[in-house]
């Protein structure tokens, strides 16, 4: 069996995706045409080169682009249920996806629209799929605390829809004690919590994130690695990273594909998950980024299925639940 076969046939878990981050270029057209609005490309080809972006701030421009398209509850819909069929075919047998509210709330579309069509779409996923699912809601960090408190409070009717909550957008210049009083408050209301740091920000937004607030899971961590004290916690403590390779080499914080911390963290013994963040832009879906991440770093066998094992044992589902997935790996892995 080769390695391809291998990652082929285990059952995965992705707990790092954008849900915004997965629209492909023939639904932007298809949507574009169905809420009439009009793009910077006009043919589906042109659409694909402006996803072969350079730098961060393109991808920003296109990213954004794409979400004016999404006006209703059925744009929501078949965004996340093309996504889910993608996630399918990679033998993805449990997501939580990140959403990012406030980035359609401030251009006027509801936040039960947007929470709705999402929900439709991985109810239908578990039922026609048989692919479970969290949700889990995400605070743009480049606003402010009160704005979170905002969003919380707005809402309410759907907080036994998800989870836990995330923390993403721009890294420098936001740390996670910006938002210490929010994340509390979130604490005490039950909600699992998640935070970005240590994409591009330094090892001490991986502290505060770990220590100061308490995380239940780091996002990316990459520059964890740059601290030896700091990886003695994070092995201690099991605290899951969730790496995301492709994204990292597109955004340029990696080099090559061969600089990702990955292998450095399985030999570590850290809790390290492989996934795609935002799939569509960054070359990938979770399938690909294990091969591509098992090519360049030379990962052997035992330490895929180490990541297919860890991406169920660091998420949120119930402890029997993770058992099961868990025993699945070993039968997969023969």
């Amino acid at each position: 069996m080769t390695q391809r076969d291998l990652i082929e046939r285990l059952p995965k878990a992705e707990l790092h995706l954008h849900i915004e981050g997965s629209f492909e270029p023939e639904l932007m057209m298809q949507l574009a045409a169905r809420n009439r609005i009009d793009l910077r490309f006009k043919t589906l080809d042109e659409a694909k080169a402006a996803y072969d972006f350079s730098n961060l701030q393109e991808f920003l421009d296109l990213y954004y682009e794409g979400m004016q398209l999404l006006r209703t509850e059925e744009d929501f819909h078949d965004l996340t249920w093309a996504y889910l069929q993608r996630a399918a075919a990679d033998n993805v047998r449990h997501v939580e996806m990140f959403f990012d509210p406030q980035a359609h709330t401030a251009r006027g579309v509801p936040f039960g629209v947007v929470t709705e069509g999402i929900l439709a779409a991985l109810k239908r996923g578990e039922k026609e799929l048989g692919v479970t699912s969290y949700l889990i809601l995400s605070f743009l960090r480049h606003l402010s605390e009160e704005d979170g408190f905002a969003l919380l409070k707005e809402s309410e009717g759907w907080h036994d829809k998800f989870v836990g909550v995330g923390l993403d957008s721009s890294e420098m210049g936001h740390p996670p004690l910006k938002f210490e009083r929010l994340y509390k408050r979130c604490r005490d209301m039950g909600f699992k919590l998640c935070m970005h740091a240590g994409e591009e920000g330094p090892p001490q937004y991986v502290r505060e994130a770990l220590i100061d607030i308490g995380v239940d899971r780091i996002d990316h961590g990459n520059r964890s690695m740059e601290d030896p004290a700091l990886i003695q916690i994070l092995k201690d403590t099991q605290t899951p990273l969730t790496n995301c390779p492709l994204s990292n080499l597109s955004l340029c914080v990696i080099k090559d594909l061969k600089d990702s911390p990955v292998k450095a963290q399985l030999e570590a013994g850290l809790m390290v998950t492989v996934n795609s963040d935002d799939p569509a832009y960054f070359g990938g879906y979770i399938g690909r980024n294990y091969e591509k991440t098992a090519e360049a770093l030379g990962l052997s066998d035992a330490q895929i299925v180490t990541l297919a094992r860890n991406s169920f044992t660091a998420s949120f589902l119930p402890e029997a639940a993770k058992a099961k997935h868990s025993a699945a790996v070993d039968a997969a892995a023969g």
